[in-house]
């Protein structure tokens, strides 16, 4: 009786899968898909076609370092199998992006660097000793104009102002000879006032500002106090 069962369980079983649901026909040759990056599209398509595949859909991309035509994509990856005459989508390099540099000599540094990166570069500074007041771009390497992929390097040179000079000593020296002191530094004496010295030190300097040694940028303002010799106040 137990024999029975098991037979017609096995014949019922059989009927279902063969008859009712059979499975699906083995599929046919399947080809690997070839590794087709770093190439061109020539290239490509014959080793595709040597795979008994197709080259289908291409896509651009702008891309930093691989050069303008080459592949730098592809679907499905290598290794991955396909029907035969089944497509291959590829994307293509445009090569890097092209960037003109801007001008930026003569603008404060945030924002000479505030325009380099937006446009797209990297950005390094330098500085130098220069009459442009501090803080100032002097120049940029490679010059404005220049094309360039991005994303590349700008170095700019940022001005520390002009040389610093001392402050000489002054006090003692005749009025006149005080002059042609601080002109010779590059110093402009801005105020000198004559104040009232019992009789002494007509013609002097008595008074200084700023005191001596300390550094001064070319151009900059000095005041000086003079004995009075007899006339009017000058400023």
């Amino acid at each position: 009786m137990l024999m029975l069962t098991l037979l017609g369980w096995l014949g019922g079983y059989l009927i279902t899968t063969q008859l009712i649901f059979p499975p699906p026909p083995p599929p046919g040759d399947l080809f690997e898909v070839p590794d087709i990056r770093g190439g061109g599209l020539a290239s490509a398509r014959e080793r595709l076609t040597g795979a008994g595949l197709v080259l289908g859909e291409i896509d651009s991309l702008l891309h930093p370092s691989v050069p303008e035509a080459l592949i730098i994509g592809q679907s499905p990856l290598p290794g991955q199998v396909l029907r035969p005459e089944s497509q291959v989508r590829v994307t293509v390099s445009l090569g890097p992006q092209l960037r003109s540099v801007p001008d930026v000599s003569g603008l404060a540094e945030d924002r000479a660097q505030i325009v380099l990166e937006s446009s797209g570069f990297l950005v390094s500074v330098d500085t130098a000793r220069a009459d442009l007041p501090r803080g100032r771009v002097l120049e940029v390497f490679p010059r404005p104009d220049a094309i360039l992929p991005l994303p590349a390097r700008i170095r700019m040179v940022v001005s520390t102002g002009p040389a610093l000079v001392a402050m000489p000593l002054v006090l003692g020296l005749d009025r006149e000879e005080a002059l042609i002191l601080l002109d010779s530094v590059g110093l402009i004496v801005s105020e000198i006032t004559e104040v009232f010295r019992f009789g002494r030190d007509q013609g002097v300097v008595v008074e200084q500002e700023p005191a001596s040694d300390i550094e001064l940028e070319r151009g900059a303002k000095v005041r000086l106090k003079v004995g009075m010799s007899g006339r009017a106040t000058e400023q």
